[in-house]
């Protein structure tokens, strides 16, 4: 494994190659998070490791060993899909992506504006709400959740958003917003307002659809990813239904992956999905 920086406008961005770039015969394999750093994708880069791909990491520029100068402003689809480019240029050019959540959202963007980046996008569960139905409701709660992180911090603020990314089936907007305690979230505020998910939210990552179009005629093989335990097109969670939104927007079928939307991680930040059945179903799309 060798770590590497690269320079782009704003921040300073950090991934790392598992592998040798100079004797690969395939593009390689970038595993990308949001907001979740490289550090979500250790079992899952466990799990292709005998696949023979180079494997790449990276970090967002709001989050993990990735920095920027102004570590409060909003961060948006269209910035990180830049960074994408920027850290796929230093690999190569072009690679094969692995997108999870918010930069699935990222990747598809990405397409759209370089076509030529990324051989095939498996991107797993975007959550493009303004695709559905109650887009406008999930919306609002994206506007509460950073009025309630300024106004009163992390805790009320990240509440929201779990109680938003775990609901099932329509959303209303209407759903009280539970104590933080619940979640063991602080209730006091610590003053900081430097958060990586907050950033995306008041960059509205949560809202925002790329020029689908541009996808559609792009030469990049897309793959939407959805979890079998996530639920289905109407009475799942966000992230899942949307999923299956875009897939229905690209005229594509979505690939059921094991476990939910957190189904590739094997005991990363506590939580426990089924890493080697999601690798093999990942490992399976990889060789068409």
């Amino acid at each position: 494994m060798t770590s590497h920086t690269i320079d782009v406008p704003g921040a300073t961005l950090h991934y790392e190659v598992l592998g040798d770039l100079a004797s690969a015969d395939e593009p390689p394999l970038l595993l990308a998070g949001s907001p979740m750093d490289s550090t979500g994708f250790t079992s899952l880069a466990a799990g292709l490791a005998d696949t023979g791909r180079v494997i790449a990491l990276t970090d967002p520029r709001n989050v993990g060993r990735s920095t920027r100068e102004d570590d409060t402003a909003a961060v948006t689809p269209e910035e990180h899909a830049e960074d994408l480019h920027a850290v796929i240029g230093a690999l190569g050019g072009t690679v094969d992506l692995f997108s999870s959540s918010g930069a699935s959202v990222n990747a598809l963007f990405l397409v759209a504006a370089h076509p030529d980046d990324v051989r095939l996008l498996v991107a797993h569960e975007p959550p493009m709400a303004a695709l559905l139905p109650d887009g406008e409701a999930i919306a609002r709660s994206c506007d509460e959740m950073v009025a309630l992180y300024d106004s009163s911090g992390i805790g009320p603020g990240m509440a929201l958003f779990i109680s938003l990314v775990m609901h099932r089936g329509p959303w209303t907007g209407e759903q009280p917003i539970p104590d933080p305690a619940m979640f063991g979230l602080p209730g006091a505020d610590d003053g900081s307002r430097n958060d990586g998910l907050m950033a995306n939210m008041r960059g509205e990552g949560c809202t925002r659809v790329p020029d689908l179009d541009a996808v559609r005629a792009a030469s990049t093989t897309v793959v939407m990813g959805v979890g079998e335990e996530s639920g289905g097109p109407e009475d799942g969670e966000i992230a899942g239904r949307a999923a299956y939104a875009v897939a229905r927007e690209l005229g594509v079928d979505p690939v059921v992956f094991p476990g939910g939307h957190n189904g590739f991680l094997g005991g990363e930040y506590g939580q426990m999905g089924k890493p080697q059945e999601f690798a093999a179903t990942l490992r399976e799309v990889l060789a068409g």
